[in-house]
């Protein structure tokens, strides 16, 4: 059964490729991003709370890790079989080291509906793979002679609305615990599906205004934006089953790895490669990679994780 989210999500696919008059003003967009980051952060948050500093380190250092590595990995695949210049490669790996929030707030609806517990601390690794894909783009696009335009990449990331709105949820929910949030979750918590619903009927509109570029542009990029994630994938399962982590947080873990950024990264990009083509880099990650894992892409992470845990299990 297809998860009622999605079906809004293909409803903007369809109403997009028709053309049809349907958008979401551009202020209810921006409040419906606020109340789904900030509800992710909380929820975070007070879960972090109860974690001990020794078990959460550990997982934070090998995401950053991770992101670098997904990063890196991509880059000579779009540079070789992809023909694209250095700063179009460049670009097009950090937004798949890097994360999808959409995907991640996706993955909750679905492993909550299913009754699939993961580690609630996943707000944080998500906010800090927003990072590491950053950086190694602007290395392979530009070398190390970065210059001046360092303190304006990090003002970027580290101020951006999507890290300041996690870790802000973090650190309120985290200050203020479970029973400090209680008054606000009838706003944050009861409506997160709909307010979930809304912001993926957008993507699905935004989705559909890709699918020009990806016919001018080739096959290549519509396979990339699915083999990359299913790569990626593995990545993150085989580090969430390295770190311990349960299943549904292997899953997470591997979802996250599999996602690709399309708001954190493009500004990014933007400042420091200017040169870079977004079109190639947003038709790819929310023209395929995006669709591919709210349709198809979670429930696969998921029986990978619980199939690796069960073979490691066995070992």
């Amino acid at each position: 059964m297809i998860e009622p989210v999605v079906l809004f999500f293909l409803m903007g696919i369809v109403a997009g490729a028709l053309r049809s008059e349907l958008r979401l003003p551009g202020a209810v967009y921006e409040f419906v991003i606020i109340l789904l980051l900030l509800a992710i952060g909380l929820k975070g948050g007070v879960e972090l709370a109860r974690q001990e500093l020794t078990v959460v380190l550990p997982q934070m250092l090998a995401v950053v890790a991770m992101g670098a590595f997904l990063s890196l990995a991509a880059f000579p695949v779009l540079r070789g079989l992809g023909r694209l210049s250095r700063a179009d490669a460049a670009s097009v790996a950090a937004h798949y080291g890097s994360v999808s929030v959409g995907t991640y707030a996706v993955a909750v609806s679905y492993y909550t509906n299913r009754g699939i517990p993961f580690e609630e601390h996943m707000p944080l690794l998500l906010a800090l793979l927003e990072i590491p894909a950053i950086v190694v783009g602007i290395v392979l696009a530009r070398g190390f002679s970065l210059g001046i335009r360092v303190k304006s990449v990090a003002r970027e990331v580290l101020l951006s609305k999507g890290i300041v709105l996690l870790l802000g949820g973090l650190l309120i929910g985290w200050i203020a615990g479970e029973d400090g949030i209680r008054s606000i979750t009838p706003l944050f918590f009861d409506l997160f599906k709909g307010v979930l619903a809304l912001f993926l009927l957008e993507m699905g509109l935004i989705t559909a205004a890709q699918l020009g570029s990806l016919r001018k542009h080739g096959v290549f990029l519509i396979l990339f934006g699915i083999a990359m994630p299913l790569f990626s994938a593995l990545v993150g399962t085989a580090l969430g089953l390295w770190l311990g982590l349960s299943v549904g947080g292997t899953a997470m873990l591997g979802t996250l790895a599999a996602s690709a950024s399309y708001i954190a990264v493009p500004a990014a990009m933007r400042i420091s490669v200017p040169e870079a083509n977004p079109t190639l880099s947003l038709a790819a990650s929310l023209g395929v990679t995006f669709p591919f894992n709210v349709i198809v892409g979670i429930p696969i992470y998921h029986g990978l994780a619980a199939n690796a845990h069960l073979l490691w299990g066995g070992a």
